[in-house]
């Protein structure tokens, strides 16, 4: 195995950990600036702290050397990526995360750097006199970079915390935060120069403005000037050094390249050193990866059909992805495997052609595998309940049944997944612990039951049939992920556990019973077993038999 220096997992950890400092210090100097909507005296009051925090030794080298490590990051990833074909996002990344440097050197130089070496008082009333007044153009610029440096953070942190159980309910809260923040800071700094521009402004005191005595001299800001010029000049430096490395780099790789084969006969002649994921969008090639490319999911997978010499070895980051899917002989992840010579790969997972997805369908959520607990619900005799009504009746009738279903699940936490002729799945436990969820499916089911006992009452004048339920539940390992086409996406989950749950629904008809629950439910959820019969069942499709929990009574059923 290829020993490294650093392993992409802690370039991740750093570049994760350089970005929440800047980001944590813009979102406090955005706070500083929209104080700036009371007045200028506020704004420079709250100044005070926030200056003594990121302006003490620790936290300026902590703070400078999050940008400088962030940064190169950005520069590193430009120049290992060996073609410029990604998804919008990832050239948005990048695009900002160089942008925020360049439009960040006249602001430090004219703030921080003043301060240190001249003693310059860089308080709100001579920073925005600055901006507001002497150059507005100035401002204009350090108002754009506020907003992309904040957008970039923004982006960051949505693929960081995309998959998170939780994410999905506090979105919309902070999309409202990202907005707000960033348009009360621009506000402030607007009120704040349209005080001080106004006739009753604090600077008029002064014959012809506001004037700052700590203000650099002349001579001051010709130094300032050229630390300004050395600091532009190093940034070019670097972008140039950049290009010219990658430009050697493809004179080299240009006279070694190998051939990557699929099966349709398509053949993509790459530089030996490409991954098989970067031939794949090179050549216009469909190819899944639901994660980006960085190895932590397995849906760019492929099969090694032929190859010419020895693969390289199995990284660390591949190997622990690999053990989770326990896959076949000859699979690799395309994203993680560069070939040394020609080969002939067949990815397992394809994707649609571009041209074949719908406007506005972007995926949601490609996928997680989490711990859940899955309930499935049907009508017991539907069909012959159907024989004897009218369609219209039915109608009714199924969605009277649903509206308990809904509103059980609803309101009990989980998630309705979707309705299938007269049976229902739901979810629980997404944005909570297993423990959680299996208690709520419970309970969920209880109410199920409780709510079509009221419907018979109800309606037991005008149907003489009884509508009968049988519920499955299970929990374990599960695929929650965005499924469907289109419009027509919604939030579901696949896997065995899925499978066992929907058995365990046909189990409970067999026994003629409201509700059969598995052992891992029973055990999880904690509820009292008392009045419950346990059975060995066997499932089809599986190979294994389940024990799993029957009441022996609609009572029972309803205490569970």
């Amino acid at each position: 195995m290829k020993k490294v220096i650093v392993s992409e997992r802690t370039l991740r950890d750093a570049r994760l950990a350089s970005g929440l400092v800047i980001f944590i210090f813009i979102a406090m100097h955005m706070l500083n600036h929209a104080v700036g909507l009371i007045s200028v005296e506020t704004a420079d009051h709250f100044r005070r702290p926030f200056l003594a925090l990121w302006r003490n030794p620790i936290a300026t080298v902590l703070l400078y050397g999050s940008l400088l490590i962030h940064f190169l990051l950005v520069l590193r990833a430009i120049y290992i990526r060996r073609n410029f074909v990604m998804p919008k996002s990832e050239a948005a990344q990048i695009v900002l995360g160089l942008m925020i440097p360049l439009l960040l050197i006249p602001h430090i130089v004219g703030t921080r750097v003043a301060n240190e070496l001249f003693n310059y008082r860089d308080t709100y009333a001579a920073v925005v006199t600055q901006l507001w007044i002497s150059s507005p153009v100035n401002g204009v610029q350090q108002s754009a970079v506020l907003v992309i440096a904040w957008l970039h953070g923004c982006i960051g942190l949505h693929f960081w915390l995309r998959y998170r159980t939780w994410y999905g309910w506090a979105s919309p809260w902070l999309l409202v935060l990202a907005i707000m923040l960033p348009v009360l800071a621009l506000l402030g700094f607007s009120e704040m120069g349209r005080t001080i521009q106004s006739p009753m402004g604090i600077g008029r005191g002064y014959p012809g403005g506001y004037y700052d005595p700590t203000a650099p001299l002349p001579l001051s800001m010709v130094q300032l000037a050229t630390i300004r010029m050395w600091a532009y000049g190093i940034f070019a430096v670097s972008l140039v050094a950049l290009l010219l490395f990658r430009f050697y780099r493809q004179l080299r790789e240009r006279a070694d390249r190998i051939a990557v084969r699929y099966p349709d006969g398509q053949v993509v002649h790459v530089p030996r050193g490409f991954s098989i994921l970067e031939a794949s969008r090179l050549g216009g090639v469909p190819h899944y990866a639901a994660c980006g490319g960085k190895g932590q999911c397995s849906t760019c997978r492929v099969q090694v059909v032929s190859a010419e010499g020895n693969l390289p070895a199995i990284g660390t980051l591949e190997q622990r992805t690999l053990i989770r899917i326990k896959p076949e002989p000859g699979v690799r992840l395309a994203c993680q495997l560069r070939p040394t010579g020609n080969l002939t790969v067949a990815p397992l997972l394809v994707a649609m052609p571009d041209t074949m997805v719908p406007a506005n369908s972007q995926e949601i959520s490609p996928g997680r595998e989490r711990d859940i607990a899955v309930l499935f619900c049907d009508l017991r005799n539907f069909t012959t309940l159907t024989e004897s009504r009218l369609p219209f009746d039915i109608v009714f009738l199924l969605n009277r049944y649903f509206a308990v279903v809904g509103h059980a699940v609803e309101d009990t936490g989980g998630q309705l997944d979707k309705f299938i002729g007269d049976g229902a799945m739901a979810l629980f436990g997404i944005n909570s612990t297993p423990e959680e969820g299996c208690r709520q499916a419970l309970e969920a089911a209880h109410l199920i039951i409780a709510g079509i006992e009221e419907l018979n009452v109800e309606l037991a004048k005008d149907f003489s049939t009884q509508l009968q339920i049988a519920i499955g539940i299970h929990t374990g390992h599960a695929v929650v992920g965005t499924l469907g086409y289109g419009r027509v996406k919604n939030m579901t989950a696949i896997g065995d556990t899925v499978n066992v749950a929907s058995r365990l629904e046909s189990v409970a008809k067999q026994f003629n019973v409201p509700l059969v629950i598995s052992e891992p439910v029973a055990r999880l959820s904690g509820v009292d077993l008392t009045g419950m019969e346990t059975h060995e069942v066997s499932l089809r499709g599986r190979e294994l038999s389940l024990n799993v929990f029957i009441p022996v009574s609609q009572t029972n059923a309803a205490s569970a």
